[in-house]
């Protein structure tokens, strides 16, 4: 049997182990048949591309499982259209009539009303019987802060189902009637656990498309390069500088000095004028004085009385 052969085989078994029982944990947290089927799907389609790093891994059902919850509680499936058409209803069905069966159907409901890390905390703990570690390690939280989810969803399971008796238990023995419980509900009504066969070519159609997506892209921008460096001059070209409006142009030096000597000359004038002002004033003083002299002569001469 040659390389490729063995992992598909081994692929396939744990497909077969593992399929079912995580198609119902899916179920559980989200309540929609399809939607934990297609979770379930992309969880392993996901692990055969990564198939080197998945067989190596301690626990491969386990690497599988951290996917599909992941994939499950994902908030934006409310805004894909496909997946809203494919969701189903919310509230789960009962599995018949009889008592217990509309106790099942209570539980899964009352577990849908829990959060998101409340309840995958539960599932994991006290569904599939991780112990609180590893419980922890899966959700990446702390040990305190994955103690505390538990403990609250406890409480609320209780309060909404006072009927199971978890009210007043130690925590070891809520455990054990809720891990009896969750592992008694049925899985998704009328919906198959995907096909192995399936899961593996998608997965390797998925893988080709996303190749070809990447070379697409790369072979594009390499064009795009190519079409810039072709359409690029080999030199820096300057662009003709226009003149600004409004903008008024500096004057040269001899403007500047032409100027300071025609205000020197001015001044000069000035200084000249003011001078010759100075010099004619005694003149014209003794000139008033005749002028003012004769004029009383004439008033005191007799014949002009």
């Amino acid at each position: 049997m040659t390389q490729p052969e063995q992992a598909a085989t081994a692929f396939d078994d744990l497909h077969t182990r593992h399929a079912a029982a995580l198609m119902q944990q899916a179920y559980l947290l989200t309540g929609r048949p399809w939607l934990a089927r297609r979770a379930v799907e992309r969880g392993f389609r996901l692990a055969w591309q990564r198939w080197p790093e998945v067989a190596v891994d301690p626990d491969p059902a386990g690497w599988v499982r951290a996917a599909v919850y992941e994939y499950a509680l994902t908030p934006w499936h409310q805004f894909c259209p496909g997946l809203r058409s494919a969701r189903g209803p919310r509230n789960p069905s009962a599995a018949g009539p009889s008592s217990a069966g509309a106790s099942d159907g209570a539980l899964a409901a009352a577990l849908l009303r829990l959060p998101a890390p409340y309840r995958r905390a539960l599932l994991l703990h006290d569904g599939v019987g991780l112990g609180l570690d590893a419980t922890a390690a899966e959700i990446e939280a702390s040990v305190p802060a994955t103690a505390g989810r538990l403990r609250h969803a406890r409480e609320r399971i209780a309060a909404l189902l006072p009927q199971l008796g978890l009210d007043g238990q130690p925590p070891e023995r809520q455990g054990e009637i809720l891990r009896a419980r969750l592992t008694a509900l049925p899985g998704p009504p009328q919906v198959p656990p995907p096909v192995t066969g399936d899961v593996r070519s998608g997965s390797e159609r998925s893988a080709r498309r996303t190749t070809r997506t990447a070379f697409g892209a790369t072979w594009l921008f390499a064009l795009v390069t190519l079409v810039t460096i072709a359409v690029t001059p080999d030199h820096y070209v300057p662009q003709p500088q226009r003149p600004q409006a409004g903008v008024p142009h500096s004057r040269m030096p001899a403007d500047r000095q032409r100027d300071a000597d025609e205000r020197e000359r001015r001044s000069e004038v000035r200084e000249q004028r003011d001078a010759a002002r100075e010099e004619g004033n005694p003149a014209r003083e003794e000139g008033n004085a005749a002028v003012r002299k004769k004029i009383r002569q004439a008033r005191l001469a007799p014949e002009i009385r």
